[in-house]
């Protein structure tokens, strides 16, 4: 489904990713692993056009997409839930919803797309006049999620969906990871924790913009090097 190919990135004159290669499967997940600063981000970011290589290729559906603009690479199929959720707090969980339908002109789509939001996050028809700044962490991940599954992309990035989150949010974020895997939505997670390997088949692990490591998951699960130097511990 998606072929990076020999992807270099730079911010300035520092390079974030040097010579990057992955390749993700339709319905598979996948993750990319590595220590803060690794280009873990930037990976996602440049999939979606956010950033734009210096040399190298990215494909999606055999087609190449680096050079097109993020809201074209959104029609393609491909959402990203963002580090640290990124909703808009001074809007209501319904505006953030609509946010995430913009692609579509007919408003019945949307409205089909809220309620089927609404089947897999029931708390957030309750909160649907709520500012989203309100609600719990847990809560704002949820309809973080929600927002990007509102353009059903065919590939949705999550970036560190457990990031500042209670062991209990933690949880339930697994669960909705597990249902989003089950409609058919091929993942790629970043994590810095050890509960993606069992979410995942296989994973990339990334060091200083380079793949260092690439395993199926419970090789990069059983190895203590991996755990220690890039899942900590």
């Amino acid at each position: 489904m998606l072929e990076v190919s020999h992807i270099t990135c730079r911010y300035g004159k520092v390079a974030a990713l040097r010579d990057l290669s992955l390749k993700i499967g339709a319905r598979e997940t996948v993750c990319l692993i590595g220590a803060n600063g690794a280009g873990k981000t930037t990976t996602l970011k440049t999939i979606c056009g956010l950033i734009k290589p210096v040399s190298g290729e990215i494909r999606f559906l055999d087609e190449k997409i680096n050079h097109l603009r993020p809201d074209e690479i959104v029609r393609r199929g491909i959402a990203q839930v963002p580090e640290g959720r990124k909703i808009f707090p001074d809007m209501t969980v319904m505006e953030n919803l609509k946010v995430g339908g913009y692609i579509y002109r007919d408003t019945m789509k949307v409205r089909n797309s809220i309620e089927r939001i609404f089947g897999y996050f029931p708390i957030l028809k309750a909160r649907t006049e709520q500012l989203a700044g309100t609600l719990s962490g847990g809560e704002q991940q949820m309809l973080a999620i929600g927002r990007a599954l509102m353009s059903e992309p065919k590939l949705l990035l999550l970036d560190e969906p457990s990031l500042g989150l209670s062991p209990i949010a933690i949880q339930e974020i697994i669960k909705i990871i597990k249902d989003i895997q089950r409609i058919g939505v091929t993942l790629f997670l970043v994590e810095q924790k050890t509960f993606v390997l069992k979410l995942v088949g296989r994973g990339y692990v990334l060091e200083n913009g380079s793949v260092v490591f690439h395993e199926k998951s419970e090789n990069l699960l059983s190895s203590v090097e991996v755990r220690q130097a890039y899942l900590g511990g």
